[in-house]
């Protein structure tokens, strides 16, 4: 029987698992699901590899709200359905590798000292990446874990796309940097890329990840130039809930003249801006899109407009551009925001075929006409099947 890859990825307030079977070349997702609502009313719910849900679960009030448990009782549900076989690994998505870590990374104690380092990089990530390792260290002691790092793909930025313009000991003993985010999105698309558009495979690909959390990146041949987020994921494009990039001297003010707080500050900039925060009622899209509110409006225009100056910016940061891929949430399914975005595009090249903008499909899909200068690309992302890929290859 083939064996199993068990991919994890934990945050604070919740945790997504999918199920891989490897008797295919590229594994294959049996199950996906994920427990939310932890340490408030957590809620289990999965689906199967046709996407048909079968589970949907509250979990009893007495029982613990924790990641503990909410462990536990994944792999108790798990363990029911995989007909006797066993796990070979487990994958997780860990947000932060600093300068350490550039590659996945077998799990050691070594390994788990070093991400414990990190934590003062993203302490509002880091801390439950690592939890979930813990624990499964201890349910799982013999199955191996494999670390797979959202900054690791931006490692090939040269130094001067990472480097603030601030004294050079900064980067060197603080690792004030940018490091960048979504690097498991933009692997896997760099690596289905070929199959898809050789051109711009080998050449100049700007990849716009836009969901409720968004970047972009520039890659060259594959590899990332340049990305829109810096030494944390607030930087860059305007997001759900998240402000994108703002004038620092503005932190300055909020804390000098408005007198608040780091903790006020973090709140504000991080969960109650971007789209929320301009529209004034949602950080969804697909609410502000069916909203007659001016302000909506506002927030739906401003976004479009930030992809576009980053697009541009990135264009000229890999000396021109041979593709434009859409990915992630609203990437993949907001034909209204990449109209948008490529009607403003139009002076590089751009030439939008708005019948197959309009087509929603799961598959990858050309969406520009046949001769405009620059291809434009739907192209659905899948993180864990590119952690299950990393996590197999790391004990191979």
């Amino acid at each position: 029987m083939s064996e199993l890859v068990l991919v994890i990825n934990a945050g604070s307030s919740s945790i997504k698992f999918s199920l891989f079977e490897t008797s295919a070349a590229d594994p294959i997702v049996l199950f996906k699901g994920q427990m939310e609502g932890l340490y408030v009313e957590p809620k289990f719910s999965a689906k199967d590899a046709a996407d048909n849900k079968v589970a949907n679960e509250t979990l009893p009030s007495d029982a613990p709200k924790n990641h503990d448990y909410a462990l536990r009782y994944m792999l108790n549900w798990l363990e029911s359905r995989i007909e006797g076989r066993s796990i070979a690994v487990i994958g997780h998505r860990v947000v932060h590798g600093g300068t350490t870590y550039s590659k996945p990374e077998l799990v050691t104690p070594e390994v788990i000292a070093g991400l414990e380092a990190l934590i003062p990089l993203a302490p509002l990530h880091e801390p439950h990446n690592i939890t979930p390792i813990r624990v499964l260290e201890e349910l799982l002691p013999n199955v191996p874990q494999v670390t797979c790092f959202d900054t690791a793909f931006h490692t090939t930025q040269p130094e001067l796309n990472q480097l603030f313009a601030l004294p050079y000991e900064f980067s060197q003993k603080e690792g004030i940097r940018r490091y960048g985010f979504h690097g498991l999105s933009y692997e896997y698309i760099a690596s289905v890329l070929p199959e898809i558009d050789t051109r711009a495979a080998e050449g100049r690909t700007v990849v716009a990840h836009l969901g409720n959390g968004s970047s972009m990146a520039g890659l060259l041949g594959g590899r990332c130039q340049l990305t829109t987020m810096g030494f944390t994921a607030l930087d860059g494009l305007p997001m759900g809930t998240r402000c994108g990039r703002i004038d620092a001297g503005v932190v300055l003010h909020l804390m000098n003249h408005l007198k608040m707080d780091a903790k006020q500050i973090e709140t504000l900039l991080y969960k109650e801006s971007g789209l929320l925060g301009l529209s004034g009622f949602s950080s969804d899209m697909r609410d502000l899109e069916n909203s007659d509110s001016p302000r909506a409006k506002l927030a739906v225009e401003y976004f479009a407009n930030s992809v576009v100056r980053e697009a541009a910016s990135l264009a000229a940061a890999i000396g021109g551009i041979d593709a434009l891929v859409f990915t992630a949430g609203i990437g993949e399914n907001d034909a209204h925001t990449r109209k948008a975005v490529c009607h403003q595009l139009r002076w590089l090249g751009v030439e939008l075929d708005e019948a197959a903008n309009a087509v929603r499909s799961s598959e990858p899909r050309r969406i520009s006409l046949a001769d405009s200068k620059i291809a434009v690309y739907v192209i659905p992302t899948n993180e864990e099947l590119m952690i299950a890929r990393q996590a197999l290859a790391c004990i191979a």
